[in-house]
């Protein structure tokens, strides 16, 4: 048996290529939309792709199963359970819990495993060349390293109310049944790791066993009390991103197919030069010191590092706001890249790239140091960081709108006064900040070393 895990710094996220090489054939497990990975992977090993699958719906990234089955015409094998309201809307295979993907010896049964999703599955792999017990887990968002898959997603992003309850006690019984099926040397393959906004102390290294985890994870001394197991699951969860919702509707109703694309084309800046939000969206992806030197008016800030898509995502709702997507961007390639990974979050409208801003009206991004911003009281301080962050100090009588949900919350920002928006590092504010001033407000301030300004320590003695 051969398996190759596939991780994505950006979102967190980890897919899994499992094959047979006596066989020559494989499956893919929750494929991001550049399939293009698992088919040279596949072709690197001699395998070839006859099956796609899935864990769940997924809420953080837009999935590329459709796509990938699609491009290997290749069955497509998705869930079945957990009832019709999140049930698979396009044409695939049913799975239901018991049923069996067959990869050569390789055997892949779905468990159907409710709790962060109703329809969830993971998929107990065996490698029928070494036995017949199973020997691994791919887990999905049902047990992460250390931590479980949150149950409250639906209620936060797709308008349910109060389903984390139920959610809450699903969970705890699929794992009371996983650890009567599964023995302890088996080993978990999630489908996320430290960073993911699906769980909230997920471990930063790829794998675990059903024992370690038995023995370890926060929950083991909990099973046995059901409210105390569901107090601590609900308590912390992070803040869910706006645009969570749009991923669990499209990733259920069917992601449109990207097919082949061609390379992106070169603009020039006539071409952009008194376009930019008005029918055309700018994202200046240049590094945050680089941008603060002078941007262009109404361009949305998404620094190109690695938090690119999800920064994106945050940024811009294309079913709200469809006009196309220019990048500036280093050269051709950096380009291709941008835009392949804002597919990951569904931005598929790009309709160019620059790789300089010669010939366009540029501002210098208004900043202030936080000493100097510390006793201004005619600003609203603006705090874009989690729940958590916000509770080791902020800014004193400061609006809290976690970055990801302030596209969504916007009016809840005072306009005709200045506005001081902060985080930590500087990226999450200048996407927020951005925001604002794209959206018609008029003195949007960035913090310049805001990290630490408002701790414990930091604030004066009463």
């Amino acid at each position: 048996m051969y398996l190759e895990r596939f991780y994505d710094d950006d979102l967190a996220q980890a897919s899994y290529l499992i094959g047979s090489e006596r066989a020559g054939e494989a499956v893919v497990v929750d494929p991001r939309r550049d399939v293009r990975v698992y088919v040279e992977a596949a072709r690197a090993k001699k395998l070839r792709i006859v099956a796609v699958t899935e864990t769940h719906v997924h809420a953080d990234f837009l999935s590329g199963a459709k796509e990938l089955a699609t491009v290997t015409e290749s069955d497509l094998y998705l869930s079945a359970e957990g009832g019709q309201d999140w049930r698979y809307r396009y044409d695939h295979r049913p799975l239901h819990h018991g049923d069996v993907i067959e990869i050569g010896e390789v055997r892949l049964e779905a468990l159907h495993t409710p709790g962060h999703t109703p329809e969830h599955l993971a998929f107990l792999v065996t490698d029928g060349a070494r036995g017949e017990e199973p020997g691994f887990l791919i887990s999905g968002d049902f047990i992460f390293v250390g931590d479980l898959g949150r149950p409250d997603l639906l209620d936060e992003v797709a308008g349910y109310v109060d389903t984390r309850f139920q959610g809450a006690r699903l969970l705890r019984r699929s794992l009371l049944d996983l650890l009567k099926k599964a023995k302890d040397h088996v080993t978990i393959w999630p489908g996320h790791g430290a960073g993911s906004a699906c769980g909230k102390s997920l471990a930063a290294v790829p794998s675990s066993t059903v024992g370690y985890e038995r023995l370890t994870a926060w929950w083991a001394g909990l099973l046995d009390d059901e409210k105390a197991f569901a107090d601590e699951l609900l308590a912390g969860q992070p803040d869910a991103p706006t645009y969570f919702g749009r991923m669990k509707r499209l990733n259920r109703d069917g992601p449109p197919l990207l097919g082949e694309r061609e390379p992106l084309k070169r603009l020039t800046a006539g071409e952009v030069a008194g376009r930019v939000n008005r029918d055309l969206i700018v994202f200046d992806t240049r590094p945050l010191a680089e941008q603060r030197t002078g941007t262009v008016p109404g361009a949305l800030s998404v620094p190109g590092g690695g938090s690119f898509a999800t920064y994106a995502a945050y940024a811009v709702d294309p079913d709200v706001d469809p006009r196309p997507i220019v990048l500036i961007a280093r050269d051709q390639q950096h380009a291709d890249r941008l835009r392949e990974r804002l597919s990951y979050v569904g931005l598929d409208d790009v309709a160019g790239y620059l790789t300089g801003l010669t010939g366009l009206q540029l501002r210098a991004v208004p900043l202030q140091p936080a000493a100097q911003a510390r006793g201004r009281r005619d600003a609203t301080f603006l705090d874009v960081r989690t729940v958590d962050e916000f509770a080791g100090g902020a800014a004193p009588g400061a609006l809290r709108i976690p970055v990801g949900q302030v596209l969504e919350r916007i009016a809840e920002v005072p306009k005709g006064r200045p506005v001081i928006v902060y985080c930590r590092g500087g990226g999450r504010a200048a996407v927020a900040a951005s925001l604002l001033r794209n959206r018609g407000f008029a003195e949007v301030i960035e913090l310049t070393d805001s990290d630490g300004a408002w701790s414990r320590e930091a604030e004066p003695a009463a």
